[in-house]
């Protein structure tokens, strides 16, 4: 690959991880500890990820357990719970805290794949975003060093690597979507 589209790669890349990693968020009828990434408990002043608090296990299908390493810390990850989007009221027997996903209903599974799709554009956008950045860089290239036949390579395989990455985004949005409306 041409050293010019290296950053415009690494860009490209860092936009689809994002959305890869956006999507482990979503949760698709089973439990999914990712839904837990984005939280943070108050431990000891200090806003804590929650996985740095206990441990996170799945023992069935449509349940999450969090075992806190401090007895002390079960009122604040619930409240941590309680505060965050997750939507689940968490249980507590005392020494460990329950999360039960309650059957998604064909609505809601309708407005998580809408939300998916909405997202998959949105990191379309960006992907074009930073083709157009590489495209006008490579104009300001023709002024300079550069002959017109090799700024239309390197905008050809700019093009041809944008076209890769929605297609990905593309392909990455259909897994998702199946995966919520699967039952």
């Amino acid at each position: 690959m041409d050293e010019r589209l290296v950053p415009y790669d690494e860009k490209m890349k860092k936009a689809y991880d994002f959305l890869v990693a956006d999507f482990a968020t979503i949760r698709a009828g089973r439990a999914n500890p990712h839904v837990l990434d984005k939280i943070k408990v108050d431990y000891y002043g200090t806003p804590t990820p929650i996985q740095q608090v206990g441990n996170i296990s799945v023992p069935e299908a449509r349940m999450i357990q969090i075992a806190p390493w401090e007895k002390s810390l079960i009122k604040e990850i619930e409240k941590a719970i309680m505060s965050s989007d997750v939507g689940i009221t968490p249980s507590n027997d005392g020494s460990v805290i329950r999360l039960v996903f309650p059957e998604l209903t064909e609505e809601r599974r309708k407005e998580l794949v809408k939300d998916v799709k909405k997202k998959g554009e949105d990191n379309k956008v960006v992907i074009r975003n930073i083709r157009r950045d590489g495209n006008d860089a490579f104009k300001k290239l023709a002024k300079t060093e550069v002959s017109e036949d090799e700024i239309k390579q390197l905008e050809e395989k700019l093009q041809k690597l944008t076209d890769k990455y929605v297609k990905d985004i593309d392909a990455l949005v259909d897994e998702k979507s199946k995966d919520i409306m699967t039952v």
